[in-house]
């Protein structure tokens, strides 16, 4: 099976997104559904429908949890070379037009926060980040239009 790359804090995010479901999203739901039976007619009873369309999303993500976790390949970025962007590791780049610098962390999908300066490996900046070493000028085409970066270091 393949192994599935996450940062120990992605990891626990996840491990917590699914305690919460397992103990506290599923029991609601169940008591939600228990409610809504209790009412009658469960052909025309819309809150019976939708407690049955959210536990069938709480039992499909616990799933897809399970299976994240239990493929994942926890990546200590602390224990990462600074010579090239791999998986994991925080990178400063300096846009080549306007000189300004951005600092990113580069994650896993089910990681990525731009707000909080963590990119996929899988969007286009990410890919073209992977493999680079410090000075290495870095070009990503995006739906957006052309951008330039130079990677300035990998911290």
């Amino acid at each position: 099976m393949e192994r599935i790359p996450i940062t120990k804090e992605g990891y626990e995010v996840l491990k917590k997104e699914l305690e919460n479901l397992k103990t506290v999203e599923r029991p609601q739901n169940i008591k939600a559904i228990e409610e809504a039976r209790a009412h009658g007619d469960l052909s025309e009873n819309a809150e019976f429908t939708a407690a049955k369309d959210r536990q069938g999303f709480i039992v499909g993500r616990i799933m897809e949890l399970e299976f994240k976790l239990g493929n994942a390949d926890i990546i200590d970025p602390d224990n990462l070379p600074k010579t090239r962007a791999v998986f994991g590791c925080r990178v400063m780049l300096e846009n080549v037009d306007t000189g300004e610098e951005v600092k990113y962390q580069l994650v896993g999908p089910d990681e990525s926060d731009i707000n909080n300066g963590r990119i996929s490996v899988a969007s286009p900046l990410g890919k073209a980040i992977i493999g680079k070493e410090p000075g290495q000028e870095i070009i990503v085409r995006a739906p957006g239009g052309k951008w330039c970066y130079e990677l300035v270091e990998i911290l």
